[in-house]
């Protein structure tokens, strides 16, 4: 059976490849230089959690960003606490349930200039999350700039843990892990 992430990924691949009919040319994603985290609080402590293994699709163009086309597909395994012991615990079904729900997504619906920003430096992002099957519309600031010939993308996005499901049973109480996730990433993409 297919997941509807996988239809939405699947359209969204379909829609960087394709415009007007004519094969588009999606930036490159540098691995080593890209970062997708996560940054909650426990027992009122900052932590900072990394997804290992990450795809960033990006088709834009800082002249035409309403054509920008974006989109990420995380693999939920990759999450890393730095503690082996803890990086099993979230996998379970009371937290990220991978078992079942082995990959995360955001796809762009717009990406529009920010008022008031500099030309080609900050855009406001609408699209769709998906998280432990539950997708959610989200918004959130995003800054590029260049380096070289290299494109940076930088943003936080809020959310919610409990909106996901993220905390089942006893970890729904929110005085040991926070509802507050915020969701940073840094991509790296040249043409």
């Amino acid at each position: 059976m297919i997941s509807r992430l996988s239809l939405i990924l699947a359209g969204t691949i379909t829609a960087l490849t394709m415009t007007s009919g004519v094969i588009a040319a999606p930036l490159k994603t540098d691995p080593t230089k890209s970062t997708v985290t996560a940054v909650f609080k426990q027992m009122n402590v900052p932590v900072e959690a990394k997804f290992k293994s990450f795809k960033a699709l990006i088709d834009f163009d800082v002249t035409k960003p309403a054509m920008a086309k974006a989109g990420v597909d995380i693999d939920i395994p990759s999450f890393d606490l730095g503690d082996p012991e803890y990086n099993k615990e979230v996998l379970k079904k009371e937290w990220f349930n991978a078992a079942q729900f082995p990959k995360a997504g955001f796809v762009a619906s717009t990406i529009k200039p920010s008022a008031g920003a500099p030309a080609g430096t900050k855009y406001d992002v609408t699209g769709k999350l998906t998280i432990k099957g539950k997708t959610i519309d989200v918004q959130f600031p995003l800054t590029v700039k260049k380096d070289g010939n290299a494109q940076i993308f930088d943003g936080s996005l809020p959310i919610k843990r409990l909106s996901f499901n993220i905390g089942e049973g006893d970890w729904k109480d929110t005085s040991m892990v926070a509802d507050e996730v915020t969701i940073k990433f840094h991509i790296v993409a040249t043409p």
